[in-house]
């Protein structure tokens, strides 16, 4: 019966990481070929769905946490995969003033790379990049047990640059959103009401930037660790 169960779980994580790996290499093409005949006004609208597809698939991983079918800790899956869901829809999805920005680009990208096409038009390479690579060291190591040793180290080792990176136009995004949010009161309730509460999202949105601020080092912290601990294990194999 465990044995059952060990490939039941082997095959389903197999399908989950490869699917996710497959959206967002859509990503990727839907991103790189709108660059390259519209321009980056047009890269959000472009990646919108298989974007928001492949982060919300990220919610099952919070669950994978939960019922110990990973062995990563729920601490450290929770707060990378709360930031991002933010950003796409407390941010991305709801601010749509901000979506032709030069930052939404960078955010999207992480980091510049050059295959050949110009800076702009590849500048979503890199958003894309450490994901796939992400999902499909962990769909290998399902399928076959194993990943190979260049895989492990790009794994291990792109996060020093794209988190950085990252965090920085997250946060740059929620700051520029403060205005719209402020005007518009998105999602605000105010009172009197039925329920005789009162929220204001212009306030949510400072907490999550605060958040940051401790929250971010720890998880740069926690993820050299794992790096640590990764390589040197594979090492010694």
């Amino acid at each position: 019966m465990a044995g059952f169960l060990s490939s039941v779980r082997r095959l389903y994580l197999t399908l989950y990481n490869w699917t996710v790996f497959l959206g967002w290499v859509q990503v990727l093409y839907l991103a790189v070929t709108t660059l390259k005949e519209s321009g980056h006004q047009q890269v959000y609208n472009a990646v919108a769905r298989p974007l928001q597809l492949a982060q919300s698939a990220a919610v099952l991983e919070i669950l994978h946490g939960l019922i110990g079918l990973v062995r990563s800790p729920i601490t450290a899956t929770l707060p990378q995969i709360a930031s991002r869901l933010y950003v796409t829809w407390g941010i991305l999805w709801s601010i749509p003033e901000l979506l032709g920005g030069r930052l939404v680009l960078i955010y999207l990208s992480a980091l510049w790379s050059s295959v050949g096409l110009s800076r702009r038009q590849v500048a979503f390479s890199g958003f894309c990049f450490y994901p796939i690579i992400r999902y499909s060291f962990f769909g290998m190591k399902e399928a076959l047990g194993f990943a190979p040793s260049w895989l492990l180290w790009l794994r291990y080792s792109t996060f020093l640059l794209l988190y950085p990176t990252g965090i920085t136009s997250e946060v740059g995004l929620i700051y520029l959103a403060l205005p719209y949010i402020k005007e518009s009161e998105k999602y605000c309730l105010r009172m009197p009401n039925k329920w005789n509460f009162s929220f204001d999202y212009f306030y949510l949105a400072i907490i999550a930037l605060g958040i940051y601020v401790p929250g971010s080092p720890h998880m740069y912290t926690y993820m050299l660790g794992q790096r640590k601990k990764a390589l040197s294990k594979s090492k010694r194999e």
